[in-house]
């Protein structure tokens, strides 16, 4: 298969650090086309540079991650801002968003992080990469009032809040999470999506799909997810691959 296109993935994960350029150095063998890699916090900014200024095939996505907020830095935006500036590789800031799911965090902190990078992507013009787990209504509460230019990443909700997120004029994008014995409810959302506002992802090392779970991900894994995808739309994985490829480069404005 070729066309691959990983909108979302994670290469500056300490669990590439043993062979990540020999990985890197082979995946556009294994008809991966495009690879999008994303920052959790600050300190990937520059790791992410590093990587996209390497590899042609690789662009980025700058922003903090809803679990960094208790760390960052109040006045981080500017340091944030000059990041995403600095390469014509970076086409999207993210991944932000909201995680309510493990204990301890704080909302108020979170929703404030979240809604600065809204605006800040917004001022230059760039989509937003979405993150949200056991966050929906927030969420969704944030993005009608802000109307972001974006994408809802490794969507986890219904198919109502995936019809709603279409209406404000996102896309949202699947992981492996598609391919498991217990993806009813992720299934059903696809078939809520429309075809055009599709993409799909590995958010790699994690979320490996059938039947390699439980290992290290990579993008050249998103043909098990095309496949899937493919019998809830009525497509072979071939076409959902060029389909969501093409998706991708129009959203993220790469040539």
């Amino acid at each position: 298969m070729n066309n691959i296109f990983d909108s979302h993935s994670h290469y500056t994960e300490k669990a590439f650090d043993g062979d990540r350029e020999e990985l890197l150095n082979t995946l556009p063998l294994k008809g991966v086309e495009k690879i999008v890699t994303i920052s959790a916090c600050m300190e990937d900014c520059s790791k992410i540079l590093d990587l996209t200024s390497k590899y042609d095939y690789i662009y980025g996505a700058l922003g903090v991650h809803p679990e960094a907020a208790d760390y960052t830095p109040e006045n981080f935006l500017p340091e944030l801002e000059k990041y995403i500036c600095s390469s014509k590789k970076i086409k999207a800031l993210g991944e932000i968003g909201l995680d309510y799911h493990y204990e301890g965090y704080s909302s108020e902190k979170q929703k404030k992080l979240f809604i600065s990078q809204l605006k800040l992507a917004k001022k230059l013009d760039i989509p937003v990469i979405i993150h949200s787990r056991d966050a929906s209504n927030d969420t969704m509460e944030i993005l009608r009032e802000y109307k972001p230019r974006g994408v809802v990443h490794c969507f986890s909700g219904s198919a109502e809040t995936a019809k709603e997120i279409i209406s404000l004029g996102m896309y949202i994008s699947f992981t492996g999470v598609l391919t498991f014995k217990n993806a009813k409810k992720a299934l059903k959302a696809l078939e809520a999506v429309p075809i055009d506002r599709l993409m799909l992802e590995t958010d790699c090392p994690y979320m490996a799909p059938e039947p390699y779970r439980g290992k290290r991900c990579d993008s050249s894994m998103i043909e098990k997810i095309a496949e899937k995808a493919g019998e809830v739309k009525g497509l072979t994985a071939q076409e959902i691959l060029d389909i969501t490829c093409s998706n991708a480069l129009k959203f993220f404005g790469i040539n």
